[in-house]
């Protein structure tokens, strides 16, 4: 599978079948994560794999029912914690040196979508859940203090793969130079 195969072809799947996500699947998954580029190379990530069914369900309790990951969380075979340790990724001498603050957030999410892409690359799905208790998570799974859950990443076979969703045309984001300057996204 090629990378723009693997691209367009990913889906955020919701439900998954019993199937277990072997270890070493899980390995390769988590070794795309650490190939992706971070601030400084400093690699701020950590990776918690959830698949105990009782920790699993003390999880299922920090996803608010209102959020439809809930059902994903439910019938994933495994979740992955995606930590990030904070106050190194965007600094220099321990100071942050760009209006941003701490760039945890962005380097965990590059480290995410190599995994999302990586997992269906094998055919396994992924969802990524932003909305749930983080500092509750965090206390389930012993996290340190000095580290922010991020996101939580299910993973599984899919019980079934979704259409994709319409995405805006390239000439409605591209700029050419400066903001306003639309150019077509034609090839």
């Amino acid at each position: 599978m090629d990378v723009e195969e693997a691209i367009k072809g990913r889906r955020s799947i919701r439900k998954y079948t019993d199937d277990d996500v072997p270890n070493e699947v899980i390995f390769k998954i988590i070794d795309a994560a650490r190939w992706a580029p971070s601030w400084g190379n400093v690699q701020c990530w950590e990776f918690v794999v959830i698949k105990d069914k009782e920790i699993k369900e003390k999880i299922i309790e920090c996803v608010p029912t209102f959020n439809p990951a809930r059902k994903a969380v439910e019938t994933a075979p495994v979740i992955i914690a995606v930590l990030g340790k904070k106050g190194v990724s965007g600094t220099i001498a321990g100071k942050y040196v760009t209006e941003k603050g701490d760039w945890l957030m962005f380097d965990t999410a590059l480290a995410t979508q190599n995994m999302c892409l990586q997992a269906f690359s094998l055919g396994y799905g992924t969802l990524i859940i932003g909305i749930f208790d983080s500092k509750k998570v965090a206390e389930i799974l012993g996290v340190p203090e000095d580290y922010e859950v991020v996101v939580l990443v299910t993973a599984g076979k899919p019980h079934k793969i979704p259409s994709p969703p319409k995405r805006r045309e390239i000439g409605e984001i591209l700029h050419l130079n400066v903001f306003g300057n639309k150019i077509s996204g034609e090839r």
